[in-house]
């Protein structure tokens, strides 16, 4: 999902070095990668209010306006550092239009289903093949409804998990790092996720 970090390290030099269009270049790379990360912890309800484009635009002037004070002192990885900037970005966002009074997003909420006004994560779409029949794009669409359900089920760590390791691809390391823990402790909260995830779906918890 994230850009190739060689070529982001190679890019972050040659803003360093004040190369033409190189800061360009560097957040163009990044802006479908933010853009996704957001698609998937915007609540639906936020969504009708929050264009995911503009959260993404507003990410994008922080991490300038920051990108000096990174560079002097990179402790982490770049993107998890530019990813760090949109989830905060999306836990103001909730917490703002949560508390607009009259116009609560809990007030705004369509009964739509038992799952649709809460943020999912719709993997199966990316899959998608223009060339399936009719009857395998049903079943694909099936499946695809069943596992947005399914991470909605996920208590908030275990989705947390699932989104970063299988969305966002994250490593390991990457991931306990995001997550405040071990590497131990991420891989085990992996593995749990994982089962948890299969035993919603109804499929057998083993995990060769």
């Amino acid at each position: 999902m994230w850009p190739d970090a060689i070529e982001t390290q190679r890019l972050l030099e040659q803003v360093e070095r004040a190369e033409p269009c190189a800061i360009d270049e560097l957040w163009e790379r990044h802006r479908p990668a933010l853009r996704r990360m957001i698609d998937a912890r915007l609540d639906r309800a936020l969504g009708r209010r929050v264009d995911a484009s503009d959260v993404v635009q507003d990410v994008l002037l922080r991490a300038s306006q920051r990108l000096g004070d990174y560079l002097r002192d990179p402790r982490m990885p770049f993107q998890l550092w530019l990813r760090q900037i949109a989830h905060d970005h999306v836990i103001d966002a909730h917490r703002r239009h949560r508390g607009a009074g009259k116009r609560s997003l809990d007030r705004e909420r369509p009964a739509i289903g038992a799952f649709g006004d809460r943020s999912s994560l719709d993997l199966v779409a990316d899959l998608r093949d223009p060339a399936l029949t009719p009857a395998a794009e049903a079943i694909q669409d099936e499946l695809r409804k069943r596992f947005r359900a399914a991470i909605d089920l996920l208590d908030d760590v275990d989705r947390e998990v699932i989104l970063l390791r299988h969305f966002e691809q994250l490593a390991n390391a990457e991931a306990a790092r995001v997550l405040g823990l071990t590497e131990a402790a991420a891989g085990m909260r992996h593995l749990r996720a994982l089962r948890r995830l299969r035993a919603i779906l109804g499929e057998t918890p083993s995990l060769c």
